[in-house]
């Protein structure tokens, strides 16, 4: 029974990051390739305070959320002027940012003290404390799914009304004709800073939980596979709603499963999964553009 809590612990934190990324690539159409930096940006900022720091998990939380919030305008800001393949490269260069920072973060000289260790570089961080929220503290699987369920379901929520408000709409705009969404008075650059801004600050907020729950981290949270495979969720599933990208996250967290089901060498699998995954989007490019349940079809 262990093993179904935990797939399904992994669903809500990967459907709050897919739907995550889905206000940037459904909504904005922007591709972006720096999610999981944003996400392991959350979840170190979890780790370090608590484990280095000894701060509380609520406050833990706030400040990965703040974090990812800060560093969103290291994307949004730079970039507010580009689309397409520029968006996706400037978005490639702070994914390997964020990720040599985490990787390279070791401390140089002992007489430093801990403060110069921050990341524990390729080593990682381990012994990192379950969240209590509000005094509920989650000490096992059934607790941890039932709250990661009730986020997913309010991230969900969220997601839908956002996407169908007006600020939605004058994002679908954007994404359709960024010249006709100017000369209707819109500040699109403005706009782009928003969607940005709450896409990351999922992302954090979902590294976080993710920190509580599998007590140890390590820089692959930041790999480029790792935004691959958010991507692919999306991608997937579809875009422009919400049940697109929960169907992509469910999908592609069921595959790695059956391939350890089917019994195959760790290293065959790890590679097969990563050529199942570019084999579907082959496929959804081909055959179904806007994905699965998708409204929207990414140019």
């Amino acid at each position: 029974m262990n093993y179904m809590w935990h797939l399904m612990i992994y669903f809500g934190i990967y459907g709050v990051l897919a739907l995550s990324l889905n206000i940037l690539v459904g909504a904005c159409g922007l591709l972006t390739l720096a999610h999981a930096g944003y996400f392991a940006l959350g979840a170190y900022t979890y780790a370090i305070t608590t484990v280095a720091f000894g701060v509380d998990t609520m406050t833990a939380i706030g400040l990965s959320v703040g974090m990812a919030a800060l560093f969103s305008l290291m994307i949004s800001l730079p970039t507010w002027r580009l689309k397409g393949d520029y968006f996706v490269i400037a978005s490639i260069a702070i994914q390997v940012l964020i990720y040599s920072a985490i990787y390279n973060w070791v401390e140089s000289n002992a007489a430093l003290g801990t403060a110069d260790n921050m990341t524990n570089g390729p080593f990682g961080i381990s012994s990192i404390p379950r969240p209590n929220i509000f005094g509920f503290e989650l000490n096992s699987m059934p607790k941890v799914t039932l709250i990661t369920l009730l986020v997913l379901g309010a991230v969900a929520w969220m997601n839908k009304k956002l996407l169908f408000s007006p600020w939605g709409r004058v994002l679908n705009a954007m994404r359709d004709d960024e010249l006709a969404a100017r000369s209707i008075g819109k500040n699109v650059q403005f706009y782009k800073v928003e969607a940005v801004l709450i896409a990351c600050v999922l992302a954090g907020f979902a590294g976080a939980l993710y920190s509580g729950y599998v007590s140890y981290i390590d820089p692959t949270l930041a790999t480029m596979d790792q935004s691959i495979l958010f991507l692919s969720m999306v991608l997937v599933g579809g875009t422009g709603n919400v049940r697109g990208p929960l169907t992509g996250a469910l999908l592609l967290l069921v595959i790695p499963e059956i391939l350890r089901m089917l019994q195959i060498p760790d290293n065959i699998a790890a590679e097969a999964r990563i050529m199942l995954y570019g084999l579907l989007l082959i496929v959804m490019v081909h055959v179904r553009p806007k994905g699965l349940l998708g409204n929207y079809k990414l140019d």
